[in-house]
């Protein structure tokens, strides 16, 4: 940061001592305006004559006043005496931070950000709900989406990030932070007709063991003031022209930090045999299916047997207040580890985070030792200082004894990008909700078909997601209903194969049983060779809530999918990103009758060529896939 600052007072600027100051991207359509008032700081944005925010404050522990501003080309920077503001216009973001001037922290009793719209714009609110022991800010970051204008925001309520407006002309506006470093996260909440303003967690002074199962650390006492810091994270407003730009945006990696590994070879994406969703239910074996070695054995012969680079040990392996001490007799680690490493398969082990942080350093060294591959940390629940503190010192500790992440009750902060060895994020109301979704007579209370295609485009913009797909179970609207034992999916079979194309998950589960993926060897064949990281997306067709259809490439091989709600679909698929010369195309589709059906599908083979318009039928809930190797 500091070199950014002395860069730009290096390059030739414009001083501005007036109140105002105009930042342009280098398109020349998103535009930033300061006021620089004297006694606070507001910004306003418009994107190609589209007015997006009106005059909306800017400040930190009450005010930014008497401000004195520099800009080149597309970025600014206001100061005075204690702080700096840097500005920036890129073609798809206007976006600002705040920095405290010198070394030394801060406390930073309140931080001030407003996002005033324009107008009344209808907006996706992904609402802050069950609060772990009642505590405003300790939250899964999971929500559905409300879809309502602004101006009928509950008051009371508070939503997380990214939370996107719809504005004229087809194009959206999603409010969201970035690099979110020693800083709490940003909530929203009502401001004014038709504004959102932030909210962030005070610093939690006590804690005690609570929440679910008692899981949590919920804070009982929390101070006047929100951090001590240096600075702010970006405060962004992304703007796109149409729905699908925000498929394959890169915004969370260009405003995220830079990585702080100098050696990443050993990081080892894949996809995981998951025992949890599917409660270790286990058919046609002759010993008891549950939480012992023999169970584990069968997961990982299965996961070596598809080419499936890890299995997960989830909740139930160690005991609830230690993860060396009192550990689960039923589970041997020292038979497990080399039996699945001869099979080329590694193991993730579950851990709370009240857990993981007793004794980080020596418990991740011994399970690195003994050969573990990684480890799923959840229940944080949390964005407070606090916790985003230990996030990365937990990061960290992985990284140096090589250790992959998987962090659940959390979202994605930026941090992935500093410590790629986090490979996933829950933070979604993911497959497991359909153990226990509730329905009435019309069907099931929860649109997870809408919600599916919601989620691509607003909680995948900020990193990866684990949304654990993969059920064999798959039913209509008519059809479903929750059964934690037996679980099964809304939506069809090509639907929740089209999740391991369209969804980011570097670490990608199989959340289904593996007696059922034996059954539907087909499907499981299938699933089994599509990569968890791929070299190029591109982002084809969607709307928000209604579809999406994307692309993306391994080498020579392209993997395309389309998902849709419950509405059925016939989309066209242009094949303009295939090499030239012919290529195979394996298609995995809704079949004939999967609107009765869901777990109806046709696998077909067929010839494509550079050009090609495939005419493609969705069913309700429906999902397309296709595979294309060159010949």
């Amino acid at each position: 940061m500091r070199k950014l600052f002395l860069t730009l007072l290096l390059l030739p600027v414009v001083a501005v001592q007036a109140s105002d100051l105009t930042v342009i991207s280098p398109n020349g359509k998103m535009q930033i305006v300061v006021h620089a008032e004297q006694q606070r700081l507001t910004w306003e944005v418009s994107h190609g004559g589209t007015s997006v925010l009106a005059a909306s404050e800017i400040g930190i522990n009450g005010a930014l006043s008497r401000m004195k501003g520099k800009v080149k080309g597309n970025a600014a920077l206001l100061s005075n005496a204690q702080y700096a503001v840097e500005f920036r216009a890129d073609n798809d973001v206007a976006a600002y931070r705040i920095t405290v001037k010198g070394k030394k922290a801060v406390t930073i009793n309140n931080e001030t950000a407003e996002f005033r719209f324009a107008e009344d714009y209808p907006a996706f609110i992904p609402y802050v709900n069950n609060n772990r022991s009642g505590e405003r800010w300790c939250y899964s970051f999971e929500s559905y989406y409300d879809e309502q204008p602004l101006s009928k925001m509950f008051a009371d309520s508070l939503a997380t990030n990214p939370l996107a407006v719809r504005l004229p002309q087809g194009k959206l506006a999603v409010v969201l932070d970035a690099d979110v470093t020693d800083y709490p996260g940003m909530f929203l909440k009502k401001a004014g007709p038709h504004g959102l303003q932030a909210e962030f967690a005070p610093y939690p002074l006590k804690e005690i063991n609570s929440g679910h199962a008692r899981l949590n650390l919920i804070p009982t006492e929390r101070a006047n003031y929100i951090a001590k810091a240096t600075r702010t994270p970006w405060r962004i407003v992304a703007v796109t022209e149409n729905d699908k730009e925000l498929l394959n945006s890169d915004i969370a990696r260009r405003y995220g930090p830079a990585c702080r590994l100098t050696d990443t070879s050993w990081i080892r994406p894949g996809k995981v045999a998951w025992d949890w969703w599917n409660a270790t239910m286990l058919t046609g074996v002759d010993f008891r299916a549950g939480m012992n070695t023999d169970t584990y054995k069968y997961y990982i012969d299965f996961a070596s047997k598809n080419h499936l680079e890890y299995i997960i040990i989830d909740e139930g392996w160690s005991s609830e207040e230690s993860l060396t001490e009192k550990l689960n007799p039923e589970i041997d680690l020292s038979v497990l580890i080399p039996y699945a490493k001869q099979r080329n398969v590694g193991i993730i082990l579950w851990s709370s985070w009240r857990n993981s942080i007793r004794n980080t350093e020596q418990d991740f060294k011994h399970y690195a030792d003994m050969g573990i591959a990684g480890f799923k940390v959840d229940f944080f629940d949390r964005d407070d200082q606090v916790v985003i503190r230990s996030i990365w010192q937990i990061a960290d500790c992985a990284a140096r004894n090589h250790l992959l992440l998987d962090l659940h009750g959390f979202r994605p902060t930026g941090i992935q990008y500093a410590y790629p060895n986090i490979v996933n994020f829950e933070g979604v109301m993911g497959l497991e909700n359909c153990k226990w979704e509730p329905r009435d007579a019309n069907g099931p209370l929860y649109d997870h078909p809408r919600y599916d295609v919601i989620i691509p485009y607003l909680r995948m913009l900020v990193g990866p997601l684990d949304y654990t797909p993969g059920a064999m179970s798959n039913a209509t609207r008519a059809q479903f209903f929750g059964n934690n034992d037996h679980p099964m999916s809304q939506g069809t079979r090509a639907h929740q194969v089209a999740m391991y194309i369209t969804y980011n998950a570097p670490l990608q589960m199989l959340a289904d049983s593996p007696s059922k993926y034996m059954k539907e060897q087909e499907t499981t064949d299938y699933i089994a060779q599509i990569p968890t990281v791929f070299d190029e997306v591109l982002a084809l067709d969607g709307k928000m809530g209604e579809y999406t259809v994307i692309a993306k490439r391994k080498g020579s091989k392209w993997y395309l999918s389309a998902m849709t709600n419950w509405q059925a679909r016939d989309l066209s698929i242009d094949l303009s990103m295939l090499s030239a010369g012919r290529h195979q195309a394996e298609i995995f589709a809704d079949g004939i009758n999967a609107d009765r059906d869901a777990t109806d599908y046709k696998r077909s083979i067929k010839t494509v060529s550079q050009g090609d318009v495939l005419k493609v039928h969705l069913a309700p809930g429906g999902g397309w896939n296709m595979i294309t190797t060159p010949q």
